[in-house]
């Protein structure tokens, strides 16, 4: 896994681009609504090098070669008393990758720069009953409950989401 700076993401989101849209074409809710263009899935990639830049989020990759098989991210609060914690977002893998453990790969990344940084508990939302409650229970995530209708999925039906939360432990280490 490589964690991108701005300029990293920038070269590419033509890849990531790729992802997003094959996530979400393929029924995966992560906030876009099916069929999802090209132009505009790169277009948000690219739109997320500001935040990257100013360290308010960070972007891992798992690539094949030039391909960009995988992606994750951690969004970090700016309120001076949320800097403990942070939001797992985005967790994508190809479709044609799923089932050889590069989410859950990706997931551990995140969770293990997430202690090297000080964050003490991370948080994410999931469809309900989608495969990535598996992941998320089976990685020791507590879930705290389902908000019905909460979004959309790409069908444009509106889901219950899962809310889940993970302590992260303590380290020397801060942000």
């Amino acid at each position: 896994m490589n964690r991108l700076d701005a300029s990293q993401l920038l070269r590419t989101a033509a890849g990531l681009a790729d992802l997003l849209t094959a996530v979400v074409n393929a029924g995966a809710s992560v906030g876009f609504l099916a069929p999802l263009g090209r132009a505009k899935a790169l277009a948000w990639w690219e739109g997320r090098a500001a935040d990257v830049a100013a360290g308010r989020l960070a972007v891992w990759v798992a690539c094949d070669g030039q391909r960009v098989l995988g992606t994750v991210s951690l969004a970090f609060p700016d309120k001076a008393n949320s800097r403990h914690r942070a939001e797992l977002v985005k967790l994508m893998v190809a479709p044609e990758a799923r089932g050889h453990g590069l989410g859950r790969r990706l997931l551990a990344t995140a969770e293990a720069a997430a202690e090297e940084a000080g964050i003490t508990l991370l948080h994410l939302d999931t469809e309900t009953g989608s495969p990535a409650e598996q992941l998320y229970r089976s990685s020791g995530w507590t879930p705290v409950g389902a908000v019905p209708d909460y979004a959309a999925d790409p069908g444009g039906v509106l889901r219950p989401t899962t809310i889940y939360y993970k302590r992260i432990p303590a380290t020397a280490l801060t942000r």
